[in-house]
């Protein structure tokens, strides 16, 4: 039982670096009663939310029956982690009326009716992200992160006479605070271990030095003496995923310079591929939570209104015509297309995240992540009958390969407060909402 103990904030320190490492056996207090109840002391210490715009096929989409057994086409990239999934249908967002994408945005992780004015008076509600961070956050080097794909600055009024910010800002610190997100991955991955300093010294601070890594050899070397096999493999492979993350970002650089783009303003080393861009946002956030740099996140991984195009589906239309479908077969067979597509990519970064030992288990069972959209059917601009997914969380006993089909349409704040309740902040009431889902969850016995 003699061993050296680590402090969960040992960091890595370098030359204007600090590397945060994964959870370790040797972080773990020696001569506990019980090894595992102190590496996971609260279950459940993360929660990410990820958005896709204008809603959904729901005929592609909707289980038939109470399990995946048969998934449908568009979920059908999550049959290897159904196990770690829930199918939620028939929430609604009532505060989101009347239709808008605005709404649908805004109102996602507020459930809350956003002010229509098209000047700097907005006003929403705080999302539920950010209260998980100011009690889960409030320890970790970030209180929350918050990511998308699009490097858009628009202003003014973009839809139906709401401002523009309803669009650009998943996540609000309060009703009148709206938080930027971030879509460059260098700019990211700088936030998450490089030294501070304006978007531009950071950038130039990166190109000094040839790795993060390179600079705390010595006191990766000296960890590495202090702890046992199982804790220098994970440091190993957490290392790893770094450099593997540095260099694809550095390669996506030297492209962006190689073979220019005419848009002058997208900076470089942004992958020019919707699919390798998202993948590296992915890990940025894998490596943020093993890290625990942050333990909530927030993932636009579209626009509202995007017109972005996917010709590597087989989709060239812009996404945002093709949802007006007006029942037509074949633009409701493009946008199950579409759907499946980001499917897949969350359906990547959930096996990337089992594939990560933590505890008594894996980061994925620590973690919880709701995925969804704000808008039903696009084509009516509602925002009932939502398609929602919830992963991770077996921790705390989540119910996995399951379809949690709702009789009445229920408030999506009620599973924001349960989501909530399981992460360790506990409240009475979110917004709208009416109670908890019971269901989503059996008891946890000890």
């Amino acid at each position: 039982m003699k061993r050296s103990h680590l402090s969960r904030r040992t960091l890595l320190r370098g030359t204007g670096a600090a590397v945060a490492l994964p959870l370790l056996d040797a972080m773990i207090p020696a001569m506990t009663a019980s090894a595992a109840t102190a590496a996971a002391p609260s279950r459940l210490k993360r929660i990410g939310y990820i958005y896709i715009p204008m809603g959904y096929n729901p005929a592609e989409w909707t289980p038939e029956g109470e399990t995946l057994d048969e998934l449908p086409s568009s979920l059908s990239p999550l049959e290897e982690v159904k196990d770690h999934l829930t199918v939620i249908s028939n929430t609604d967002l009532q505060n989101a009326y009347p239709g808008s994408h605005a709404t649908s945005n805004s109102a996602f992780l507020s459930a809350a009716r956003a002010k229509r004015t098209e000047s700097s008076d907005y006003y929403n509600g705080t999302t539920v992200d950010q209260v998980a961070a100011r009690k889960i956050g409030a320890t970790t080097q970030l209180p929350s992160l918050e990511l998308s794909m699009d490097l858009l600055s628009t202003v003014g009024q973009c839809d139906n006479g709401y401002a523009c910010v309803y669009q650009n800002s998943l996540s609000w610190a309060s009703p009148t605070q709206p938080l930027p997100s971030e879509a460059h991955p260098r700019i990211v991955f700088e936030s998450l271990f490089g030294e501070g300093g304006t978007p531009e010294q950071r950038r130039a601070a990166m190109q000094k030095r040839a790795s993060l890594l390179d600079s705390i050899n010595l006191e990766i070397k000296r960890i590495k003496n202090r702890v046992g096999a199982s804790d220098r493999n994970k440091i190993d492979g957490y290392l790893e995923s770094i450099r593997e993350v540095e260099r694809r970002i550095q390669l996506a650089e030297q492209n962006s310079h190689e073979n220019p783009l005419p848009d002058l303003d997208r900076p470089v080393g942004v992958p020019t591929a919707y699919a390798d861009h998202a993948k590296l946002m992915f890990d940025l956030q894998l490596l943020a939570f093993q890290g625990d740099i942050t333990r909530v996140v927030s993932f636009q991984l579209a626009r509202e209104a995007s017109t972005r195009t996917y010709p590597e589906i087989g989709v060239p239309d812009p996404h945002h015509p093709v949802t007006h479908h007006g029942r037509d077969p074949e633009k409701l067979a493009k946008v199950a297309k579409i759907n499946q597509f980001h499917v897949s990519l969350f359906a990547d970064f959930l096996k990337r995240m089992n594939e990560v030992p933590e505890g008594d288990g894996t980061l994925l069972d620590h973690s919880l992540y709701m995925y969804g959209s704000g808008m039903g059917d696009p084509d009516a601009h509602d925002h009932s009958n939502l398609p929602i997914l919830v992963a991770g969380g077996a921790a705390e006993n989540m119910r996995g390969n399951r379809h949690l089909r709702f009789k009445d349409p229920e408030p999506l704040s009620n599973l924001h407060l349960t989501l909530l309740n399981k992460v360790g902040v506990p409240l009475e009431s979110f917004a709208d909402s009416t109670g908890t889902v019971e269901d989503l969850f059996d008891p946890v016995t000890l």
